[in-house]
């Protein structure tokens, strides 16, 4: 029998954010998220679409990604953290990124994910 895989996928609004269209805070943000949780980073890949404006992109980890895209326009942030083991955490990745912009956890939603996780049916319609 295949053990069950791990994964915790964590998805969460930020509000009241600030330096959302600095890129090299941006890119600090998730490297400094990525090593709290215990993560590995292996690139990380941002896009400023120009000055006041938003930043998106992805920190490709061993482990999995975050992902961010700012509206600094409206001081929110869409964060995504996908983990996977049980060794990482994805909440201590989310208080640094929370932390280094300044922000507030508007909402915020873990999903198991993984191999051997007892599914939710979805209904269509």
């Amino acid at each position: 029998m295949i053990p069950p895989y791990d994964g915790r996928h964590l998805i969460a609004d930020l509000h009241d954010c600030s330096g959302l269209d600095d890129l090299a805070l941006v890119e600090r943000a998730l490297r400094d998220g990525a090593a709290a949780a215990g993560a590995t980073v292996l690139d990380v890949r941002l896009h400023a679409f120009g000055p006041g404006q938003g930043v998106t992109g992805v920190a490709l980890l061993a482990e999995s990604h975050i992902s961010i895209h700012s509206w600094p326009e409206h001081g929110y942030a869409a964060i995504d953290i996908f983990l996977c083991g049980r060794r990482c955490d994805p909440q201590a990745a989310l208080a640094v990124i929370v932390a280094a912009l300044r922000g507030r956890v508007a909402s915020e939603t873990v999903i198991a994910r993984g191999f051997g996780v007892v599914p939710t049916p979805v209904r269509a319609g």
